[in-house]
């Protein structure tokens, strides 16, 4: 079974870096696993890595998608078996770095999802509706899916109604893990973690601002870019008018914290994450993983 090293960890906890200087310890190189990430023009928003650190570790799965249109969880388990399939053919080490916890839990058990192809007439339908409505359809048709669902979870309600509608109820997961994965995440205290996340955003938020003007003049609306959520939602709502640049400071960092906290707690869930304080910590565990000792 093919060894993978999977780095994640809350935001702002110095994912990217510690992966970027591990793959230049084990000769290795990086695939994005943030759900935002793989959209192009999503940069500064998404915390996406510069030009210059790109150059020095080849990166895998970033700025790959447009973002008018939505990349699916299955298309990326599909382009993660390539990548890993590249990288290990050049005799590199695949590290998988990103925040996005469904991506880890996908590839780490081994999810085989319905081949269902995306309906994008259906989906602009469904789209208008809101999400208690969505789920009384999925409840109709799948009863059991609509019970292991999140039902405030508008994208998932989507493609859950999209497979109902297709094959009559959506398949039970299938599960065949491919990877012999180590799991590593950061340790950091909330309260350092909190000062970190505001001083990031803070520096950001012209960029943000920016970016988000440059994605109107691309083409996309107002309703698609808050739909990236976080940074895009808030700034997204101040460039509309909505509300002033304080409020849209407050409300994002508040939700920034406590998507660190859900990241935090989906880890805690997984019992085989080894977290770790420094480099020393982190080479330390890796290389005793490659040599087996893990």
């Amino acid at each position: 079974m093919q060894k993978v090293i999977f780095i994640t960890g809350a935001t702002a906890s110095g994912k990217s870096d510690f992966a970027i200087w591990l793959a230049k310890k084990i000769n290795g190189e990086i695939i994005n696993a943030d759900s935002r990430q793989v959209y192009k023009f999503l940069d500064i928003g998404s915390g996406k890595i510069t030009k210059k650190e790109e150059k020095e570790v080849k990166h895998y799965l970033l700025s790959i998608a447009s973002p008018k249109r939505n990349y699916s969880l299955g298309k990326w388990l599909k382009d993660v078996d390539k990548a890993i399939e590249k990288i290990v053919k050049r005799r590199k080490v695949p590290i998988i770095c990103g925040g996005t916890i469904l991506y880890l839990k996908a590839l780490k058990e081994g999810w085989i999802l319905p081949k269902v192809k995306p309906d994008y007439k259906l989906r602009k339908e469904l789209e208008k509706l809101d999400t208690n409505t969505l789920f009384q359809k999925l409840a109709k048709i799948d009863p059991e899916r609509a019970r292991n669902i999140q039902k405030e979870n508008k994208r998932r309600l989507i493609r859950a109604l999209e497979i109902a509608l297709k094959l009559g109820r959506v398949p039970k997961l299938i599960k065949k893990p491919k990877y012999k994965i180590l799991i590593l995440a950061p340790y950091i205290e909330f309260e350092k973690l909190e000062k970190r996340i505001y001083k990031r955003l803070k520096k950001r938020i012209k960029g943000i601002i920016e970016e988000i003007k440059k994605l109107r003049k691309i083409g996309l609306s107002f309703k698609r870019i808050i739909s990236f959520g976080l940074e895009y939602e808030w700034f997204g709502k101040y460039v509309m008018g909505k509300i002033d640049l304080k409020f849209a400071i407050e409300k994002c960092y508040k939700d920034i914290r406590r998507f660190a906290r859900k990241q935090i707690r989906e880890l805690n869930k997984i019992g085989e994450v080894k977290w770790f304080k420094n480099k020393k910590e982190l080479l330390k565990i890796v290389q005793n993983f490659l040599k087996n000792e893990i």
